[in-house]
């Protein structure tokens, strides 16, 4: 039974602190992990690629590029791009339709209600390449591009994880349990166990709803859940990064989907 969301507290999330304003521009990535992963990508269309003489060295045999000093790649990309002497500019990849992995046979999604800082989302799609996740599934604004300081952060996870995405979160989570999936939101002010919610509904057709940063859960998004869960912590700390949240979470749907099988 879903818990009452009345009256609510704020997100169990501690708000993420780094910069926004990281999107490198028309869709610019950096760094070496997260650059080579794209152009390994044969969705990714690449449009422009800078690299330094040494970083050229560890490019595929024949890619196409541009070879350019650091402080002129310095000079494309935001102030404090860690680059490692690699720039790619390049169109997000189109997204893969939700009936491609509404079935519950299709493996563990993760939702993400309006998560905005582009290393939290990263971080997030790292966890969910290490712990199999099927597809990350995000709105169509109110979330990061599939670039700059997110694919930086991803090291790579935003090429090899499937990210979804759609209009409207709530309803595309109804869509999903009417799929034949279940659905848990985590929500600290939530009276069920993430890990006995879990280690009771995990499986191939679970889905993982997380919230924003500094709201958490939407009512309407939460009310669109199987259940609420909240991750079990002492009274030391007041809350976590939703993106450790997520980490947490994934890996008892990991865990739990081992044991099963």
């Amino acid at each position: 039974m879903k818990n009452e969301r009345r009256n609510r507290p704020k997100s169990p999330y501690a708000k993420g602190k780094s910069d926004k304003s990281g999107a490198g521009g028309p869709g610019w990535l950096w760094g070496r992990h997260a650059v080579l992963a794209a152009i390994a990508n044969p969705r990714r269309k690449v449009e422009r690629l800078v690299v330094t003489r040494n970083a050229a060295r560890d490019l595929p045999e024949g890619t196409k590029h541009d070879m350019e000093e650091p402080a002129v790649i310095d000079r494309l990309l935001p102030a404090g791009a860690v680059h490692q002497g690699f720039a790619l500019q390049s169109a997000e990849p189109g997204s893969e339709p939700l009936r491609a992995v509404a079935d519950p046979t299709h493996g563990l999604l993760l939702v993400l209600d309006q998560v905005t800082d582009p290393h939290n989302a990263g971080a997030i799609l790292r966890s969910a390449a290490a712990f199999g996740v099927r597809a990350v599934i995000m709105q169509d604004r109110k979330s990061p591009p599939l670039s700059g300081a997110l694919a930086k952060a991803a090291v790579g996870a935003a090429e090899t994880v499937s990210v979804i995405r759609v209009t409207n979160i709530a309803d595309t989570i109804l869509e999903l349990r009417e799929a034949g999936r279940f659905a848990i939101g985590l929500a600290g002010e939530a009276d069920g166990d993430l890990h006995d919610l879990v280690a009771q509904h995990g499986g191939p057709g679970l889905v993982i709803v997380m919230g924003s940063e500094d709201k958490g859960l939407r009512p309407r998004v939460a009310d669109s859940c199987d259940a609420l869960a909240r991750i079990p912590m002492t009274d030391r700390v007041e809350s976590l990064n939703v993106s450790v949240a997520a980490a947490v979470a994934l890996y008892e749907a990991h865990r739990a989907r081992i044991t099963k099988s």
